[in-house]
């Protein structure tokens, strides 16, 4: 069945090729333009036609480029019933759809029209639909999205001329170097892997938007941040502060607080996971505790963490108020900012000079670990990690303190001038005669 004829400034064209089967498949012709190279001669020089309208003119060779696109339709060449005479026209109607879209694509793409869908113009509110609570994704990733987006408004309102897109921001305004100076500005404001871990899940929230075809292309593509995955940068407490941190009172302080970060710095629990577990993850008669991680949960198969506790760490668990209700909170801690506030206060109150955050907790803890002797598969373990390389940046911290440890024994006041020189054998034979004297 011969498909309609096509106006000749529709552009990509319909077409069909014919199949042995009876069949022809169709397929869409797009005609990109044309290119012309100058006609030169042996001398490097341009060749002019001699004869018609074109003489005295320099000759080009036209290159015609174009493209083909299959749509894996199919109609019948000669229909024998009034089924596949239906089948043919529905076919052609949808043929003719997809040739529509793809003709406003490409005006949109070579001369900026704007094809007409329904598109969500706000770049900000579609960022908000990733971390909405109706969104499907896991729990940590909305929060992650959460802060990227917090930040990247941050970054706009920081510089003047961008700062009128702090709340409202078209898609075509998140261009690539948009995206390439708010990567740089990540680098400036987050420590360790924080700059390269927020800046994917910004890209991420970019290519959502262009396979629901809210954007045309991903800004981010060609952006990387690099960083050294094996240093820690954040501060380690060592089993003296912590000491000295458990023997500190001040007035107003916060016992909820401290008795949650004694219990990361013990476990190495996150902060995510402390303030969510409840009894029911403890076993008591065997003294160990079950969860999953959150910041893992559907993304790992190690965000299950089974740990030993010990009977300081039950004592510090304590029960339940109503041992009918195993799902209360062990440590009902209030929101991020309370807890950070009165947890620099705490380290401060100690005399400790260090920056000390809720996640430092963590790092502690493997640190600790590991300088005790403890083998780094089991560390590995007990911290969740999927594999023993994520492990592997706290033997660096060990190394480093190895070297502070030799360092701080002290200069050696050993001279040169007591050094003996190495004995010739004419000094060897006067000291024989020396001694049989």
């Amino acid at each position: 069945m011969p498909i309609p004829k096509t106006l000749a400034r529709q552009n990509p064209k319909l077409g069909q090729k014919k199949l042995q089967d009876g069949r022809a498949s169709l397929f869409l012709d797009f005609y990109l333009g044309r290119h012309e190279v100058p006609v030169l001669d042996e001398n490097g020089k341009p060749v002019l036609y001699t004869e018609g309208l074109m003489a005295g003119k320099p000759k080009s060779k036209i290159t015609h480029e174009r493209r083909r696109e299959s749509l894996n339709l199919y109609v019948w060449l000669n229909p024998r019933n009034a089924q596949e005479r239906l089948q043919n026209k529905n076919t052609l109607a949808l043929a003719e759809k997809i040739r529509f879209e793809r003709e406003q694509e490409f005006l949109e793409y070579r001369e900026g029209y704007r094809l007409q869908k329904d598109r969500e113009q706000n770049f900000h509110e579609f960022f908000r639909k990733l971390y909405h609570e109706d969104a499907t994704y896991t729990k940590s990733s909305k929060l992650s999205f959460r802060l990227i987006h917090n930040r990247f408004i941050k970054y706009l309102e920081s510089i003047p001329r961008l700062q009128k897109y702090a709340k409202f921001m078209r898609f075509e305004f998140v261009t690539n170097e948009l995206a390439a100076g708010f990567a740089e500005w990540l680098k400036g404001v987050c420590a360790g892997e924080g700059a390269r871990k927020s800046f994917f899940y910004f890209k991420k929230g970019c290519t959502i938007a262009v396979e629901e075809g809210a954007m045309k292309k991903n800004p981010c593509n060609g952006i990387v941040i690099r960083c050294d995955a094996n240093v820690l940068t954040k501060s380690i407490l060592s089993p003296e502060e912590i000491e000295r941190l458990l023997c500190t009172r001040y007035k107003q302080e916060r016992p909820d607080i401290q008795r949650a970060f004694v219990f990361s710095l013990y476990t190495g629990l996150r902060f995510c996971d402390v303030k969510n577990i409840t009894y029911a993850n403890i076993d008591f008669a065997t003294k160990t505790m079950r969860f999953n991680q959150i910041k893992s949960e559907g993304r790992s198969a190690h965000s299950h963490v089974v740990m030993p506790l010990s009977k300081d760490l039950m004592e510090l668990i304590g029960f339940p108020r109503d041992p009918e209700d195993m799902s209360e909170k062990i440590f009902p801690l209030p929101d991020t900012s309370i807890c950070s506030r009165h947890l620099k206060r705490w380290v401060k109150e100690a005399g400790i000079n260090k920056h000390i955050t809720w996640h430092c907790a963590r790092h502690s803890f493997a640190v600790n670990l590991l300088n005790a002797g403890a083998n780094i598969k089991t560390v590995s373990a007990l911290l969740g990690h999927s594999s023993i390389k994520m492990t592997e940046k706290y033997l660096h911290v060990i190394d480093s303190q190895k070297k502070d440890a030799i360092n701080s024994l002290g200069r050696i006041s050993f001279k040169r001038d007591m050094v003996y020189t190495v004995a010739t054998d004419d000094d060897l034979e006067e000291d024989i005669e020396a001694d049989a004297v």
